[in-house]
Order: C-alpha cells, then structure tokens, then sequence
C-alpha cells in the first residue's frame, strides 16, 4: 500500500456516492479556479455510476463549469457503440446528458464499431495516442495529469480492467492495452494500465458491499498489485479509498480511519 493511502468509511453506499459526488464537485471547481480546466478519469460499475447519479443529482453540479471539463475512461467494454453494457452509455444516462459539457472533451474509448476496426489492440493504440496528444510539456510522460482518476474495485480486487495475473496489470510500457480472455464479461476490453493510472495527481477507489470487504482488506494489506491490482492503484498527490461501512469490515482496525462518518 502506498504510505499516503487514505480512507474514508460512510455508513452505507447512498451516503459513500453522495460524500463522493460532493468531493468530487468541490475538486473540479478548484482545478478550473487554478488552471482554467480539470481533467477527471470515469469509471463504470454500480459504484461509479452511483457516484454519477448522486452527481446529477447535486445542486452544486451547477458550480462547475462542464464546458471546460475533459473526461476520460478508465476502461471500457468492447462493444458498439450505443450498447448498453458500454461504461460510456451507462454515464450518459446518469449524468453526461443532461450537463452542458463540451462534446469534444469527452474522450470515450472506442467501440467495436468505430473507426479503428474491431481489434481492440488497435483501438488501444488509439486511445493511447488521444492521450499523448492531451499531455502537455508539463506532464509526466505520455498521459495528461488527471484532476481526478476514479476506479471502482471488483470482488477479486481487480481495478479498470487490469485482472489479477492477466497480461494487462504487468504491462510498464504502454499507457492503454487491449483486455482479452476477461473473466468477467464482455471477454474483450480496452483499459489504462497501472503506469497510466499513477500519472493522475489523485486516484479515488470506490468501494461498496460486502462483496468488496476481502478485495479491500487485500488490496490495503500489502498485496501486491498482479495478485490484487487494487493496489498498485495510486495517485502521485493523493490516493483515496472511498468505502462503505461493509465494504470496511474485513480492514485490519490498524487501518480503520478513527473519525470516518
């Protein structure tokens, strides 16, 4: 676990979006006050999209400025475009519709249909490439440094689409691969890697139920990050853990932040 790991633990997983969706309103109006934009990473899943849906949700949604708000993906299911199972689609309905964002900031992975053709190597190439033409001379390499990146935990600790011991979460080289053999389905994905991932000032973890309990006790215990990727998630300001009183209770109580709401 990195040392600047730090937890926060809600009551249940309403709350955690809710807390989530106000956290994330507030950094968003801080970067554009400091730089003129921000830069935040989605993620899919029923955490993320709580999070989205609280954000819609929010009053202080209004305090943003969406036209000067780049969004990028985490990862993404193969699929084409429109498909329901598509994080971006599932994002739309709960929040990108019905804010006024600038259509060409919002970067989606490709689908299966897209230009790129159906191979998902490609397609990977081409979200790498959108990448290193956003990251300015400031940057850390070949990916824009993300406001905010926003990964969602599976039950076997796997974050984006890095699973644990698959090809994708070894990877040092590239910044976007393609996902094959995923024991999840869709089989075929598209996701960051972990070099790209801890290019982000700060990468917020999302978890929520009891499914999750072990992947975070794992993951905040010293793991490492082929057997659980989770933790070589780590933002280079700041890594968060966003949890729910469930999602907490396997953490050794060494862990357990003191004063969590």
């Amino acid at each position: 676990m990195s040392t600047s790991a730090q937890l926060v633990v809600h009551r249940d997983k309403e709350l955690m979006a809710q807390a989530a969706a106000a956290r994330l309103i507030t950094k968003i109006v801080d970067a554009q006050a400091s730089r003129g934009s921000a830069s935040v990473v989605l993620t899919g899943g029923r955490n993320g999209n709580g999070l989205l849906a609280a954000l819609a949700a929010a009053p202080a949604r209004d305090a943003v400025d969406w036209g000067r708000l780049d969004l990028w993906w985490g990862d993404e299911r193969f699929l084409p475009e429109g498909d329901p199972e598509r994080n971006v689609t599932q994002a739309r309905e709960a929040l990108l519709d019905s804010v006024p964002l600038d259509p060409a900031r919002v970067h989606a992975m490709p689908a299966s249909d897209g230009p790129d053709g159906s191979d998902a190597d490609t397609a990977a190439a081409a979200y790498a490439a959108a990448l290193a033409k956003a990251a300015g001379p400031e940057n850390h390499g070949s990916v824009p440094a993300f406001d905010v990146l926003l990964l969602g935990v599976g039950p076997d600790a796997h974050v984006a689409s890095l699973f644990p011991e698959l090809p994708a979460v070894r990877e040092t080289e590239r910044t976007v691969v393609g996902v094959h053999g995923s024991p999840k389905p869709p089989p075929t994905r598209i996701s960051l890697t972990l070099p790209a991932i801890r290019a982000a000032r700060e990468v917020w973890l999302l978890a929520a139920g009891e499914d999750k309990a072990e992947a975070a006790a794992m993951a905040l215990s010293g793991a490492g990050e082929v057997q659980a990727p989770a933790a070589g998630a780590r933002g280079r300001a700041r890594t968060l853990w966003l949890l729910d009183a469930a999602a907490a209770s396997q953490l050794p109580r060494a862990l357990y932040p003191p004063a969590s709401p």
